[in-house]
């Protein structure tokens, strides 16, 4: 067979690539395990509460195969927006899972940060990746969960060592052409009182290609350590998108988490932050930006299990035309977890008369010294402040847009990498049509 033959997620694909891949031992048998696992388990069932919003009864994956073992090549035009005039510490780049270049600053490496393919360091370095690897992901939490792990390719791994500060961001880059699969793996550690900017950007080349992305995000901050990572989601419009995204972080850390959501057809990822220290500080800024027919849902969780831990979700939706987005967060406190305080908030501007949002906050509290708060608005365009602006000289459009880019500010100002924000609010004002 060769090694341009398209493989099937089946398993004559599984054992094609654990003969590609060249893996150790201990991550062959992660592999087997989740093969295994994931060949026991049924698809999610639409009435399970996580799926009951989210319809994937159109999704086959037997339309889709495993990423080209023969290699992918470097695009000549790189569809990534968060690196324009950012002087960058590395980056790892990928095309339909498959490494196309990777690479890290000399000083860098002379500290000790290792930053490249996971596969690769998984051989070289196995004393990072094996202690750390499936311990905020869960394999077994649904049937996709599992296919990722079996069939994931092209990951990336971060490894910065104890107290050691990178002053300038790393970069990964996951490409997708029309129609391709992507699987990848990031894995990050930060060790204790070190300190680190990651930015995470999937993109396909063209809006309205198709595809599969399978992934999984993993944080791991050790105490006293500092992260922020910028996660920015274009897939392109025909592609499925799922995925599990977890940090775990411990005593006096603070993680600044991004997410900005407007590609895939369909998306359906779990983002957690598990707080396992006491004095634990996590900020997450949600950006979800809808079009057309897309369905994008995601579930939050802030899962306190340590005392005197500070959590803050905010969440900011649009949606145009006939989409769709779902956002169902939790805040977990464990019964030991006094002291908490946590936040989360998710407001929609609903853009269309046919366009929907839905928004599903909760509270799950077994400690009793707490400070716990949620909320949730859907409003619409306000018409008064579009007349005001077209009675100055705007266009229908211009009116609009400045309205939903002030409809984020707020999510904006809580970014402290410029380059982001920049970034976003050019991303968001592209998508904005006129409001009818």
């Amino acid at each position: 067979m060769s090694s341009s033959t398209v493989h099937a997620f089946d398993e004559a694909g599984f054992e094609a690539l654990l003969d590609h891949v060249a893996e150790p031992d201990w991550l062959v048998a992660l592999r087997r395990e989740a093969f295994e696992h994931a060949s026991k388990m049924d698809w999610p069932h639409r009435r399970h509460e996580e799926w009951i919003r989210t319809d994937i009864r159109t999704f086959q994956l037997n339309k889709y195969g495993l990423p080209n073992f023969a290699g992918a090549e470097a695009l000549p035009n790189s569809p990534h927006q968060l690196v324009e005039g950012v002087e960058l510490g590395g980056r790892i780049e990928t095309v339909d899972s498959g490494v196309v270049t990777h690479s890290l600053s000399q000083e860098l490496a002379d500290k000790g940060v290792v930053f490249g393919p996971l596969s690769e360091i998984a051989n070289s370095h196995p004393d990072l990746v094996r202690p750390h690897l499936f311990t905020a992901f869960d394999p077994d939490h649904d049937k996709f969960a599992a296919l990722h792990a079996a069939f994931m390719s092209g990951g990336q791994f971060l490894y910065v060592p104890r107290g050691v500060t990178i002053t300038q961001p790393l970069h990964i880059g996951s490409i997708m052409t029309d129609g391709g699969t992507d699987t990848t793996h990031t894995l990050v550690v930060v060790e204790e009182g070190a300190e680190a900017t990651v930015l995470h950007e999937s993109n396909s080349l063209d809006p309205n290609a198709g595809g599969l992305h399978l992934g999984s995000i993993e944080l791991i901050q050790k105490p006293g350590s500092h992260l922020r990572f910028v996660s920015l989601q274009e897939w392109g419009h025909k592609a499925y998108h799922f995925a599990q995204q977890k940090a775990v972080i411990d005593r006096d850390c603070t993680l600044q988490w991004t997410i900005a959501a407007m590609g895939s057809m369909l998306s359906k990822v779990n983002q957690t932050v598990d707080l396992v220290g006491p004095g634990a500080d996590s900020q997450v800024n949600g950006v979800m930006f809808t079009e057309g027919r897309q369905h994008l849902a995601y579930h939050t969780q802030q899962h306190h299990r340590a005392p005197s831990c500070h959590s803050d979700f905010l969440y900011k939706s649009a949606q145009q035309d006939k989409s769709r987005t779902v956002w169902r967060g939790m805040i977990k406190v464990d019964p030991i977890a006094q002291k908490t305080d946590g936040y989360q908030r998710n407001d929609n501007l609903v853009l269309s008369p046919a366009a929907r949002a839905d928004s599903i906050p909760g509270l799950e509290i077994e400690a009793d010294d707490v400070r716990c708060t949620h909320g949730s608005t859907t409003s619409k365009v306000d018409e008064e402040q579009i007349f005001y602006a077209r009675c100055r000289g705007f266009t229908q459009k211009e009116a609009t847009r400045m309205i939903v880019t002030g409809f984020f500010q707020q999510i904006f100002d809580r970014i402290t990498i410029e380059s982001v924000r920049e970034a976003l609010g050019a991303a968001i004002a592209r998508q904005v049509r006129e409001y009818e």
